[in-house]
């Protein structure tokens, strides 16, 4: 699976969409970034490190050199990427439950999308339009989302206390030292590879 970089996944994936309906996707796109619930819900994806998503017009493809014919496309184009932590199933199966409509909402106008299917269907559709990604920037691989924000958290707590350590008695930087500990604990974790379980 040429998709996991250490504990990240990668996927792209490109629909093509009837030329009528583009706008629908875009008006969808929009809402996500103005709508303040819909922003509180993809916040809850802490697990995505990212996910773009990009409209190319039919006529929008680039010619390279006057020699190079222009496309004549008869659709136009969704361009979805995403890295993420966990399984590609678990990674759907989120994204389904927290944005509800999202994924018809993304893909409902595309050609062939299972519109009123069940989650194996649409899992289906999502893996036949989805193509391998040999390369993409990650740059910790060996970490995920949520280890890279507790990283943040030890390292200000970290900072904190070594400004601080040059003038405590030692009575007084033991005790600052385990209050150290006791609010960084839940936020040590492990980087390195994961097994990933693909039940």
């Amino acid at each position: 699976m040429s998709n996991i970089n250490g504990k990240a996944y990668g996927m792209t994936a490109i629909t093509p969409v009837p030329k009528l309906q583009t706008w629908k996707v875009r008006l969808f796109l929009e809402g996500l970034s103005v709508i303040k619930p819909l922003e509180t819900d993809l916040a809850q994806l802490s697990f995505i490190h990212f996910a773009r998503w990009i409209i190319i017009p039919a006529d929008g493809f680039p010619q390279v050199s006057d020699f190079q014919p222009r496309e004549r496309l008869e659709y136009d184009y969704v361009l979805f990427m995403s890295n993420f932590n966990g399984t590609w199933d678990q990674y759907i199966d989120a994204f389904g439950a927290v944005l509800g409509h999202g994924l018809a909402g993304i893909w409902g106008t595309s050609i062939n999308y299972p519109v009123h299917g069940t989650i194996t269907p649409i899992k289906a559709y999502i893996d036949n339009v989805q193509f391998a990604t040999d390369y993409y920037f990650s740059a910790y691989p060996g970490a995920t989302a949520t280890d890279t924000q507790n990283a943040r958290i030890v390292q200000d707590a970290f900072d904190e206390i070594s400004s601080l350590a040059e003038h405590l008695t030692p009575e007084q930087f033991q005790e600052t030292y385990l209050q150290f500990v006791l609010k960084v604990q839940a936020h040590l974790g492990q980087t390195g590879p994961t097994e990933l379980c693909f039940n």
